[in-house]
């Protein structure tokens, strides 16, 4: 309820007030949740028990959707197609990170935003960059790429992941999951995120998420300036919106 998850308590009472029942809940062992602490990947039971208490509690529901950022969003596209309740699934900046692409989407990204950045420059002639560091991190994630080694980069935002056995084998099935989710879906993808970036360079590749991607009953928005977690006002305010006018086109 603080910090980068403020935005979840803003958008559950921008949604109520304007009609719609929200239940927000955390995984075991995250946020308020007791238990051992699980990772997305592990969800299913947790999405169902939420759904379960949402219907109990509110029995003139008659359907339900999944809002989710980063991993919860590849939750959502795991597990929603398994529950008939869950109507529609709103996925913010999924997460589709592998040892392979991490290195590529630094290096597409990452490093080149830095080149064009003044402030960058001006950190350099004012001997606030470590040179020598920074061309060492360069080089190896460029031999990363070529290779394609492991990065050793972690996420700090979603210390969770970390140790994971972060290969292609969660994407595949976010991927089957999807295609099989007969629903509505909602894509919301910020442009100055990594984690946006990445699933992008990802299913940009695939014939097969492309398909899935295009289908009439999905809808993509995009903020270009935003952050990961849509961290200002204005940002989050055009997410609210958007939320809000999908749930209501049907």
């Amino acid at each position: 309820r603080v910090g980068s998850h403020r935005q979840f308590l803003k958008l559950a009472r921008f949604l109520a007030e304007r009609g719609t029942i929200v239940l927000r809940f955390d995984y075991r062992g995250m946020g308020d949740s007791e238990g051992d602490t699980i990772s997305f990947e592990e969800a299913e039971a947790d999405i169902r028990a939420a759904t379960d208490l949402l219907f109990e509690r509110c029995p003139e529901i008659t359907d339900a959707v999944i809002w989710g950022l980063c991993d919860a969003a590849s939750a959502a596209m795991m597990f929603a197609h398994a529950d008939p309740r869950i109507s529609g699934i709103a996925l913010a900046n999924p997460w589709a990170r592998s040892d392979k692409s991490i290195a590529k989407t630094y290096l597409q990204h990452y490093y080149k935003t830095q080149i064009l950045d003044k402030d960058f420059w001006k950190r350099l002639f004012t001997g606030k960059v470590n040179v020598i560091a920074g061309l060492l991190d360069l080089w190896r994630t460029v031999r990363d790429v070529l290779v394609g080694k492991d990065t050793g980069v972690s996420d700090d935002r979603h210390p969770q992941l970390d140790g994971l056995q972060q290969d292609e084998s969660f994407v595949d099935r976010m991927r089957i999951g999807l295609a099989k989710f007969t629903g509505r879906v909602l894509i919301i993808m910020s442009g100055d995120d990594l984690t946006a970036a990445e699933f992008d360079d990802y299913v940009s590749g695939s014939d097969e998420w492309q398909a899935l991607l295009n289908r009439p009953d999905t809808q993509r928005k995009e903020l270009a300036s935003a952050n990961h977690t849509f961290s200002r006002k204005e940002w989050r305010n055009q997410v609210e919106s958007w939320t809000d006018d999908w749930l209501k086109s049907w």
